[in-house]
C-alpha cells in the first residue's frame, strides 16, 4: 500500500476532512423535536455509534418464565459497563452468576414483549386483582419448581400463555378478567416502568454519553411463525400503551393503531423492526396483506414507509440467505436456525420457504417495484441480541457458552448444546446495530434508522462506509474518502439513478477491522463483498456476489483445540467498483458484506471447556460437539444496508455557457433513463425542466401537445429556433427497445443571471405528471462554462 494511500485511508476513519473544490458535508436532515442540551461531540460527516434495539428483561413474560429477575433499569446499566446478576438463584436469593459487557454501548432500546405485560405483574404482586386465579396460581406453581431438562415438557400454564399468541383471534388468559381490565391496568404499570427507566439513563446533557430508545415488540406467532416487529419511537411522546398481538393480530392493524396513537400526534414518531424472517414460514415478507388480500401501491408505500430497518441477524441466527436458495453463495451457510417454526427442533436440512430470508425479500420487493410502483421491503439492514437476560450487547463469542441470554435455560452447561429450543445449539450471541449519525441523541439516530443509513454486525465491532454513485476512481488513496462519497453520491441505505447515464454508478467501501478492547478480540479482516440483486429481461428475480477487496484465499485458520487463530489478514481494506454486469433499465440492490478471519464459534468453545474428548466417550448431551451439525469456526461479519438503484431516475450531462455579453448564456443537457415509466406522458402531459441552486437558475413548461410525435411511445420533439415557450430551443426524447430514454435539451440564447460561476452543486427537475425526479450533482466552472461532474 502506497504512504499516500494509507494516510488517505487514516483520515477517513479518524474523520479528517481535506476539503478541495466541489466538496461538501452531507446536510442534517432532522430537528430537535425533545427538551435536551446541544452535544459537545457533533460531526457532520457522521460517526458510527454501536447499539441495540432488541432485549427483553423480567418484565417479558418468557425471560420471567426462565427465573429472570433482571429489569430496564439493570439492563441499562449492563449496556454502560456495570455487571449484573443472572439465575439460577441461590437458597439466600442471591444469582449464582454474574456479568458485564466488555464495551459498553452508545444505544439501546429495551423492547419487551407487549403480550403478558400485565399479566405477569398481575401474577405475581401479590393482592392485585386477578393474583387469586388458577391461572396465577398455575404460574406461581411452575416457577418456584426447577425449569428441568430441554427434553421434559413446559408446565401447562406456560403452554396457555404461548398459545394464546398462535391462533388467528388471539384471546387473553381469563386472569385478565372482564374486558382484560387486570391485565391492561398492570401494562401500563409496567409501560411506565419502561418509560421512567429510558428517561433516567438517556443522557441529555452536552456530554450525549449514552442513548436510549422506549419501545416494546410486537409478537405475533401466528401458526408457530415468526411475525415479530420492534416498535421503536423517536423520543419520550409514545403511545399510551403498547399495542399487542391481542389487539391487533395482523401487522396492518398494528400500524393502524400506531399511526392514530403517534403519528401526527405532537413530536410523535416510530419505526417498524421485523427480526427473523428466517422462522416466519414465508409470512414475513409475503407480498399480500395479512389477511392475504393482494398488496397495492399504498399497502406497499406505507410498509416502506414504517420499515425502514430489518433485523438480519439476531441470537436466533441469520436471516440474510439459504444456501437452498442461494447455492452460488457458499457463506450462505453462516449462523442457520435450523427450525421450521420457533417452536421446532433443529433439523439437519429443514426446508424452508425461500422468501424466509432478507436477500430474497429484497429481491422480491424489486420485482414487486415493477409491479405495483412502490417497494414494500425497500429496508437497510441491523443486527441486534433478542437477549432475554437484560445484557445488551452481550455478543461475544468466548462469554456466549456460560451466559447465554435465557435464564436458566442456559444452565447446566449440557442445556445449550440441545436441538430442542428455544435457545439450543443453533442459538449464537447474536448482533449489533449500528447508525451512522452527527451525534449521539435521540434525534440524530432516530434520523439514521429513517434514512436507513445503518449496518449490522454478528457480534464484533468492524467500521464500514460504503457509498455509491460518481464517486472518483482514486478515492482510497485520498484523505477525503468520507466527505467526497457523500458529495459524489449517497450513503448506505440510499438510492441512486443512472447517475453515469448507460454506465455502472461507481461503489466506494472502506472497512477497517474491529480495534478489540477490553478483553476482545481484534480479528483481521479477509475481504469485502458486493451482493447484488436485479430483476432481468423477463421478469425474474437474480443475485450474484462479487468479491471486491481482499483474499479469500489468504490462508487465515484457527485451532480448533486451542481457538489460537493463525494467518495473515487485512487491518484496513478499501475499493472503488464498477458492476460489470450493469444495465440501465434494470432495477437492483447493491449491499457489502465484510468478512474477518476464521474464529472458533461459541460452541467449539464450549465443548472445549467442558472437556469434551471426540476421540474418547462422549456424553449424549454433549453429541453435537463431535459432529457438523453446527461450524466448528465462523467468520464474524458485517452487513451494511443496500443501495437501491432505480432505473426510472435519470442522470445527465450538461453544461450552461456564461456569456460575455447579456443574453448570451446558453442551456444544454442530455437526461438519460433507465426504464421510462408509463406515468412519464410527453404527450398528454405538460413537460417541466427546472435548473437550481440556492436560486432558481431557469424553467421552462411545454404545455401538453407541444411535442411531435415522431413514433408513438419511443419518439418525441419539440423544436423552435426562436424559443417562443420560455426560450426553449430544442427537446428530443426517444426511447430505445430496452425502455433506456434520451432527453436533449436546449435554449436559445438566454439570460441567466443566478447561474454562480463557481463550482457549485446544481439540481435539475423534471416534472411530467406523476413523473418527479431531480439529479444533484456539482456542476465545475470550466472556463467560462459550468459543466456536470461526472
Amino acid at each position: 500500500m502506497s504512504a499516500l494511500r494509507l494516510v488517505g485511508l487514516l483520515a477517513a476513519l479518524l474523520l479528517v476532512p481535506s476539503p478541495h473544490v466541489g466538496a461538501e458535508l452531507p446536510t442534517q436532515d432532522w430537528v430537535r423535536t425533545e427538551t435536551r442540551m446541544d452535544c459537545t461531540a457533533y460531526e457532520a460527516l457522521r460517526t458510527p455509534f454501536f447499539g441495540e434495539t432488541h432485549l427483553h428483561t423480567s418484565l417479558s413474560g418468557d425471560s420471567a418464565f426462565v427465573r429472570v429477575r433482571t429489569n430496564p433499569r439493570d439492563a441499562y446499566m449492563y449496556a454502560l459497563g456495570s455487571a449484573i446478576g443472572l439465575p439460577p438463584y441461590d437458597p439466600n436469593d442471591m444469582p449464582t452468576r454474574t456479568t458485564q459487557i466488555r464495551r459498553r454501548l452508545d444505544f439501546t432500546a429495551v423492547t419487551e414483549h407487549a403480550e403478558f405485560l400485565g399479566e405477569i405483574r398481575t401474577c405475581l404482586q401479590m393482592g392485585l386483582p386477578g393474583y387469586d386465579h388458577q391461572n396465577c396460581i398455575d404460574t406461581r406453581a411452575a416457577l418456584a419448581q426447577p425449569l428441568g431438562s430441554p427434553d421434559d415438557p413446559l408446565p401447562p400454564i406456560f403452554v396457555a400463555f404461548t398459545l394464546s399468541t398462535v391462533v388467528p383471534t388471539p384471546m387473553r388468559l381469563p386472569l385478565c378478567g372482564v374486558d382484560d381490565v387486570n391485565c391492561l391496568t398492570q401494562a401500563a404499570v409496567a409501560w411506565q416502568e419502561i418509560q421512567d427507566a429510558a428517561e433516567e439513563f438517556y443522557d441529555r446533557s452536552a456530554a450525549c454519553d449514552f442513548t436510549t430508545f422506549v419501545g416494546y415488540e410486537w409478537t405475533n406467532n401466528l401458526a408457530g411463525f415468526n411475525l415479530h416487529r420492534n416498535i421503536i419511537f423517536r423520543n419520550a411522546e409514545v403511545q399510551p400503551l403498547p399495542t399487542s398481538y391481542y389487539e391487533e393480530p395482523l401487522v396492518e392493524g398494528l400500524f393502524t393503531q400506531l399511526e392514530n396513537d403517534c403519528v401526527g400526534v405532537g413530536n410523535c414518531d416510530f419505526v417498524s423492526i421485523p427480526h427473523n424472517s428466517n422462522v416466519s414460514g414465508g409470512l414475513m415478507f409475503d407480498p399480500a396483506n395479512g389477511d392475504g388480500s393482494p398488496l397495492t401501491k399504498a399497502g406497499a408505500t406505507r410498509r416502506a414507509t414504517h420499515e425502514t430497518l430489518v433485523e438480519i441477524y439476531q441470537h436466533k441466527g441469520s436471516s440474510e440467505c439459504d444456501p437452498r436458495t442461494s447455492p452460488n453463495d457458499e457463506l450462505c451457510g453462516f449462523e442457520q436456525l435450523k427450525r421450521v417454526n420457533l417452536f421446532a427442533p433443529a433439523a439437519p436440512d429443514p426446508n424452508l420457504p425461500a422468501v424466509n430470508f432478507t436477500r430474497q425479500a429484497l429481491k422480491e420487493g424489486l420485482r414487486q417495484h415493477n409491479l405495483l410502483g412502490a417497494n414494500p421491503f425497500e429496508f437497510g439492514l441491523i443486527g441486534s441480541s433478542d437477549s432475554h437476560n437484560a445484557t445488551p450487547g452481550g455478543t461475544v463469542e468466548e462469554d456466549f457458552g456460560t451466559i447465554g441470554h435465557l435464564g436458566v435455560r442456559d444452565r447446566p452447561p449440557s442445556n445449550p448444546m440441545t436441538r430442542i429450543g428455544p435457545g439450543g445449539v443453533t442459538n449464537s450471541g447474536g448482533g449489533l446495530a449500528v447508525l451512522y449519525a452527527e451525534e449521539n441523541s435521540r434525534d440524530a439516530l432516530f434520523a439514521a434508522m429513517r434514512r436507513r443509513e445503518a449496518y449490522g454486525t454478528s457480534g464484533t465491532r468492524p467500521m464500514v462506509r460504503f457509498f455509491a454513485g460518481r464517486p472518483p476512481k482514486d478515492l482510497c488513496d485520498r484523505p477525503d474518502f468520507i466527505e467526497e462519497g457523500y458529495t459524489s453520491g449517497v450513503p448506505m441505505g440510499g438510492t441512486i439513478g443512472p447517475v453515469l447515464e448507460k454506465k455502472s454508478p461507481r461503489f466506494a467501501v472502506l472497512a477497517m477491522k474491529d480495534p478489540g478492547g477490553n478483553g476482545e478480540p481484534s480479528t483481521q479482516l479477509q475481504r469485502v463483498q458486493i451482493v447484488k440483486g436485479w430483476v432481468d429481461e423477463n421478469g425474474d428475480t437474480q443475485e450474484r456476489v462479487y468479491d471486491v477487496a481482499g483474499d479469500p484465499d489468504n490462508g487465515a485458520t484457527v485451532d480448533l483445540d486451542t481457538c489460537i487463530p493463525s494467518g495473515t489478514g487485512f487491518d484496513t481494506l478499501c475499493t472503488v467498483w464498477k458492476d460489470p454486469k450493469f444495465k440501465p433499465e434494470q432495477r437492483a440492490f447493491y449491499y457489502a458484506r465484510v468478512l474477518e478471519n476464521p474464529v472458533c464459534r461459541w460452541s467449539t468453545r464450549h465443548c472445549n471447556d467442558q472437556g469434551i474428548d471426540c476421540d474418547g466417550v462422549v456424553p449424549p448431551e454433549f453429541s453435537d460437539c463431535c459432529t457438523d451439525f453446527v461450524e466448528k469456526s465462523i467468520q464474524e461479519r458485517a452487513w451494511t444496508s443496500p443501495i437501491f438503484y432505480h432505473p426510472e431516475r435519470f442522470g445527465l450531462k450538461g453544461d450552461i455557457k456564461l456569456g460575455k455579453d447579456p443574453g448570451k448564456d446558453k442551456l444544454k443537457l442530455q437526461l438519460t433513463i433507465g426504464d421510462i415509466p408509463p406515468e412519464l406522458d410527453v404527450e398528454n402531459n405538460d413537460f417541466t425542466l427546472t435548473v437550481t441552486d440556492d436560486d432558481q437558475i431557469y424553467t421552462a413548461t411545454l404545455p401538453a401537445g407541444s411535442f411531435e410525435v415522431k413514433k408513438p411511445g419511443t419518439s418525441y420533439k419539440y423544436k423552435d429556433s426562436d424559443g417562443l415557450i420560455d426560450d426553449v430551443k430544442l427537446v428530443q426524447l426517444k426511447v430505445n427497445s430496452k425502455g433506456v430514454a434520451k432527453i436533449k435539451f436546449q435554449t436559445v440564447n438566454t439570460v441567466l443571471p443566478n447561474a454562480d460561476a463557481s463550482t457549485h452543486r446544481i439540481d435539475v427537475r423534471l416534472t411530467v405528471g406523476d413523473y418527479d425526479e431531480t439529479d444533484s450533482r456539482f456542476w465545475e466552472l470550466k472556463g467560462s462554462k459550468l459543466k456536470s461532474q461526472k
